[in-house]
């Protein structure tokens, strides 16, 4: 669970809400948002956060995302894998439209998140994740289709970066599947 927390934390998009930081409701969004475009596999190409201490590259536990999937309800289902000590171990994290376009959320044991998918092509995607409990944080992503870095999303992305002064993050992707994911509980929607 440590790890899923700090995936969402990073996993988005940045937020520690310093002063120099915008809300979540700055934060854009893709006009014309689908979600059903964004299912399937997605590779991490870049990750910022505004907690640079949040993911260190020696820490020998080691989280990514690997694909994004769609319900019938309009929820989300993000699948990670956790990575370490000779295990690894699936986890769904499941958020939900909050009615606003390309807007998610949901709230959890350890708090809440909130996700919004701000530029897509659907072959890219920047994604801000933020994580509230006893303090907000957030992470912004690049993720692509493939491995590649394109520079034109590059470019988009690293304007987020620069706007929200955040700071790289390590970078981890799964190269195969773990045993099926465990639900992330939910407390309330």
């Amino acid at each position: 669970m440590r790890l899923a927390r700090a995936w969402l934390l990073l996993l988005a998009l940045d937020l520690g809400l310093s002063s120099a930081q915008k809300s979540p409701e700055e934060v854009p969004v893709q006009p014309g948002f689908d979600a059903h475009k964004v299912e399937g596999r997605w590779f991490t190409i870049q990750l910022a956060t505004s907690h640079g201490d949040l993911v260190l590259p020696t820490d020998p536990l080691k989280l990514s995302l690997y694909s994004i999937q769609t319900r019938d309800s309009g929820d989300v289902d993000f699948v990670l894998f956790e990575e370490g000590e000779g295990v690894c171990t699936g986890v769904n994290v499941t958020v939900h439209p909050t009615g606003l376009q390309g807007q998610y959320q949901s709230t959890f044991e350890e708090g809440s998140v909130h996700i919004h998918f701000v530029s897509t092509d659907y072959s890219n995607l920047i994604l801000y994740v933020c994580f509230e409990d006893s303090e907000v944080s957030s992470l912004w992503a690049l993720l692509g289709r493939r491995m590649l870095e394109d520079p034109t999303w590059l470019g988009k992305y690293l304007v987020f970066v620069e706007k929200f002064h955040l700071e790289k993050a390590p970078v981890f992707n799964t190269a195969g599947q773990c045993p099926p994911p465990l639900n992330l509980g939910e407390v309330a929607t």
